[in-house]
């Protein structure tokens, strides 16, 4: 835009006028930290201190929106050098012991509340008191200003991966800032010259030229996706085919949160034994707990429930914090009782649904991705989300984040779980990101619809187990007979071909 002001694309704008009371559509973070060992007894409360002297502020936490319906419908973010660090900044602690339950429910607690839209649109709260040396930080962004794949990288840039270079570190919202200037460090602009009304007419014609060749394809791609409906062969999984579940009703105020973790060389090897990827291991992991969850209630359809999970179509090189993603839908496999038996019909599911979506040009995946999202977005915008049949039960995605450990003032990184967005008709959001060979879960619910979320990550641990016994990829608790186990194995690889 001409005056430095950054657009939101069609899906950044729906986040924000889909939000609600009951349902604030930001994302966050929680790290947890290991206190140095040589770190002196007021280390916190040091670095506290520390944190509200920092009043430079880097893209994107130097953005507020912009409303300007006089001249543009469009929403846009702007740079501002007016930060009250008062608001974004806060400090915690947890009562003793501070275990990882009361770790999950004061994180539920700050994830259950609004951000300030007048504002920049970010918190921050240090939390001490957590048990074994640790403290943390949660960090919550609006979703209409960052995705998942941007958020980690806009995050963990502000990390070293050495303990001494990282003692001098500014906080996050500082990293890239131009401190000696006192002021915010932009890119030098170029100088901008007027449009003609020819150059703009020519603009306007080839986007009108791009949109209009991806309509054949947007309408092969939606003809399948109709073919697809009620039939009950393995396959495509199509949107609002799924079951209606205890997971898809209306959502409350209140959010639990609750965290689970695994090793990624012991997932990989499940993946291997199976000739599949990582992302169908989580997966399978979440259909099982999933199966578990309902049926421990009652509740399971007879039905297998359906996953959405966002896509990122953000090119590898690009600095770009706004939403790129599609999504694919897939079954979660829970009619099976048996975990290769569903891990093989979620492979198959995502290997259909990737298929799908890759066959489009990419210029065609933002006018795909709304059209696929445009009912859902009706449904909340109209107030009657929850009320319909869901377009999936439940979203999981994985986003990447980096693979060597990272610092910050001396202390370790240890973790780092996300926290997504729950809405009307989708009251349970599962979210894992790596980080230094560790793959962790972060689960986001609906207070009253999901209670006792923690029992779902405590059987996100027990499906592993359940994967790694049934293909022998890892110790178990009752291991087999010597003579049995190369049988066993052999059984498992076979239903997994055969349903492949």
């Amino acid at each position: 835009m001409m005056d430095g002001s950054i657009r939101l694309n069609p899906l950044d704008t729906a986040w924000l006028f889909t939000e609600s009371r009951a349902t604030p559509n930001h994302v966050g973070g929680l790290l947890t930290f290991r206190v140095p060992e040589d770190a002196p007894q007021d280390y916190m409360r040091r670095m506290m201190v520390e944190f509200r002297e920092h009043r430079q502020f880097a893209a994107p936490w130097n953005r507020r929106l912009k409303f300007a319906f006089t001249k543009n419908p469009v929403p846009a973010w702007i740079e501002t050098d007016d930060i009250d660090l008062e608001y974004h900044l806060r400090h915690a602690a947890l009562p003793w012991p501070g275990g990882e339950r009361e770790l999950g429910e004061l994180v539920g607690r700050l994830h259950s509340t609004p951000i300030d839209l007048t504002r920049p649109p970010w918190e921050c709260t240090l939390i001490e008191g957590l048990e074994g040396g640790r403290f943390a930080l949660f960090i919550k962004m609006h979703h209409s200003l960052i995705d998942g794949v941007s958020g980690v990288r806009t995050l963990f840039r502000g990390f070293a991966e050495d303990a001494n270079s990282s003692l001098a570190l500014p906080p996050f919202w500082a990293a890239g800032a131009d401190a000696a200037s006192g002021g915010l460090k932009r890119k030098p602009r170029r100088e901008k010259q007027v449009a003609t009304v020819a150059q703009a007419t020519e603009a306007a014609l080839q986007a009108l030229s791009t949109q209009a060749r991806s309509v054949p394809q947007l309408a092969l791609a939606f003809g399948r996706i109709i073919q697809r409906i009620g039939d009950p062969s393995a396959g495509l999984a199509v949107p609002f085919d799924a079951p209606r579940s205890v997971l898809n009703g209306r959502v409350r105020e209140k959010r639990r949160f609750a965290t689970q973790h695994f090793p990624v060389d012991r997932m990989k090897a499940v993946a291997q034994a199976v000739g599949g990827t990582l992302n169908d291991v989580v997966l399978a992991l979440c259909g099982g707990a999933m199966r578990r969850f309902l049926l421990e209630r009652g509740e399971l359809p007879d039905k297998p429930l359906t996953a959405g999970i966002p896509v990122s179509v953000r090119p590898a090189d690009s600095e770009d914090t706004g939403n790129a993603i599609s999504f694919i839908v897939c079954t979660l496999g829970t009619d099976m009782d048996d975990p290769v038996e569903r891990l093989a019909a979620i492979r198959s599911s995502v290997k259909a649904a990737k298929d799908h979506v890759q066959g489009l040009p990419r210029q065609a995946m933002m006018q795909y991705t709304m059209l696929l999202m445009a009912p859902t977005i009706f449904t909340l915008l109209t107030g009657i989300g929850g009320r319909t049949p869901p377009m999936f039960n439940c979203t999981i995605s994985n986003v990447p984040g980096p693979d060597k450990p990272l610092y910050f003032r001396g202390a370790e990184v240890l973790a780092a779980y996300p926290a997504s967005i729950v809405q009307h008709g989708q009251a349970l959001n599962i979210t894992c990101a790596s980080y230094n060979g560790q793959m962790n879960f972060g689960l986001t619910a609906c207070h009253s619809s999901v209670p006792s979320v923690q029992r779902l990550a405590v059987y996100l641990a027990e499906e592993m187990r359940l994967l790694e016994v049934a293909l022998g990829t890892g110790p178990s608790p009752v291991a087999p007979a010597a003579s049995d186990a190369p049988a066993a194995r052999a059984r498992a690889r076979k239903r997994v071909t055969r349903k492949a």
